[in-house]
Order: C-alpha cells, then sequence, then structure tokens
C-alpha cells in the first residue's frame, strides 16, 4: 500500500485536465480518475456517487476504494453510516460479490448436499491449514444441508507453488478427487495443456477485498473471513433468510 500511495503522490502532480481520445469524428473524454488509477495497475470497473459530496465510489480489481472527481486524492478503507450502523463499504462489496460469484458458477469445484437448503461459495487454497480442516469436515456441512463451492485463490500469487497446485486440482479429470487429495497432502498429477481459470478465481477474490483463505462468501454476498465449523453456519445462513 505505501508504494500505491507514493505512485499516487507522484501521479497528483501531472495535469488535472480530462484527457481525450480524438477519432475522425468525434473526441471521447475519459475519466482523469480511470486514468490515474491505471497508470497505478488498477481498474476500476465502475463510479458511483458516494453519500459524502465531492467523493466518488470505486468498484475497482482490489476492491472498493473512494476519490474525489479529479482522482488526486485516494482513500482506501471502510465508509461507516454512524447514525443507521450501515457498512456501506461492505454493502457496495456485497453486490459486487453477488454478481461476481454468479459468473464463475461454471468453473466451481462443488460439494452438493443430498437436501441442499444453503450454498456457500470458498475461495480456498491447497496448503492453507483451516481450508484443510474443513475440508476434512465436508460431510458435516453436506449433512446441514449445505452445498460447498469452491474457488481457487493462491495465497502466494500466481507464481507460487499453491498456484501450481491449484492448477493441478482445476485440471484433472476428478475434481472432487483430486480436491480432497490435495487437501490431504497428496500430490495431483500434473496436467500441461490444461487452461484452468485459477488465475482469474484468484483476481476475482482481490476485487471482492480477500487476502487470505478461507473465504466465505454466502448467498447474500456477505464475507466470512476464515474457518467456520457447519452448526455455526448453518445457523448464520438461517439467520438471514
Amino acid at each position: 500500500m505505501k508504494k500505491l500511495l507514493v505512485a499516487l503522490a507522484f501521479a497528483s502532480f501531472g495535469s488535472m485536465a480530462a484527457p481525450a481520445v480524438v477519432s475522425s469524428d468525434t473526441v471521447v473524454e475519459v475519466n482523469p480518475i480511470v486514468e490515474k488509477f491505471q497508470a497505478l495497475g488498477l481498474t476500476v470497473k465502475d463510479i458511483k456517487p458516494s453519500p459524502i459530496p465531492g467523493l466518488k465510489e470505486l468498484i475497482t480489481d482490489k476492491g472498493v476504494m473512494y476519490a474525489n472527481e479529479t482522482g488526486q486524492f485516494l482513500i482506501q478503507g471502510t465508509l461507516i453510516d454512524l447514525d443507521n450502523r450501515v457498512n456501506l463499504t461492505e454493502q457496495a462489496l456485497s453486490g459486487v460479490r453477488k454478481s461476481g460469484v454468479a459468473e464463475y458458477t461454471d468453473s466451481m469445484i462443488v460439494y452438493k448436499a443430498p437436501e441442499e437448503k444453503h450454498q456457500i461459495t470458498v475461495f480456498t487454497d491447497i496448503t492453507c491449514g483451516y481450508c484443510r480442516k474443513l475440508h476434512r469436515e465436508i460431510e458435516d456441512y453436506l449433512d446441514a444441508g449445505i452445498t460447498v463451492r469452491y474457488l481457487a485463490f493462491p495465497r502466494g500469487g500466481m507464481r507460487s507453488e499453491g498456484y501450481n497446485d491449484l492448477m493441478n486440482v482445476w485440471c484433472a479429470s476428478d475434481k472432487l478427487k483430486a480436491m480432497t487429495d490435495a487437501k490431504a497432502g497428496e500430490k495431483v498429477a500434473k496436467i500441461d495443456s490444461c487452461n484452468a481459470p485459477v488465475g482469474e478465481h484468484y483476481q476475482l477474490g482481490q476485487s471482492f477485498g480477500i487476502t487470505g483463505t478461507p473465504a466465505i462468501i454466502l448467498e447474500d454476498g456477505t464475507l466470512i473471513p476464515g474457518y467456520q465449523p457447519a452448526a455455526a453456519l448453518k445457523a448464520q445462513l438461517e439467520a438471514v433468510q
């Protein structure tokens, strides 16, 4: 984050005028916030007014941030409405998570409950101790009517051994068995020609504000960071219905 702030400080000395892209018959203005964030390696997916006058809510590939209209000032943190006791940043992210998860349902590894009552989406890693604990108790979740849907989140990044391990799992012909074997510490066969979306899952998790695993996304988009036993999770799921 220190590097990000330093880069932003240098970027703010540039021209404050909105840049323009000129074509043969029109001029299309580019939002200065988008341009400045691109220079920092951040992608701005959506810009909305925030409850604070002059401050914009930004949905980025690294979560929710806030900036003034010119992009000179950046705020990264949690915005809370004290009068109504509402975490506005989390509220914004919940909607982003729901829509984002829906885009990747076809590439999840799913352990379906026989009598499904709820679904959770879990960003997981192979070497994470609590990820392994959650998976050892997978039958408890299924018996509680909770379908567990896995997305990949290599904690060490896309050049780590964890990334390679997750690629092997997602490339396996029997993904359910491969996941169980990997969580038990067994090596999964490598398939060189596979193009599994592990990198996309990782970037998706980052845009949700996820930094560690396991990270559980509930049906309403709520994020639960860390392991939760099946009974406690069931009670929480039933409370938000």
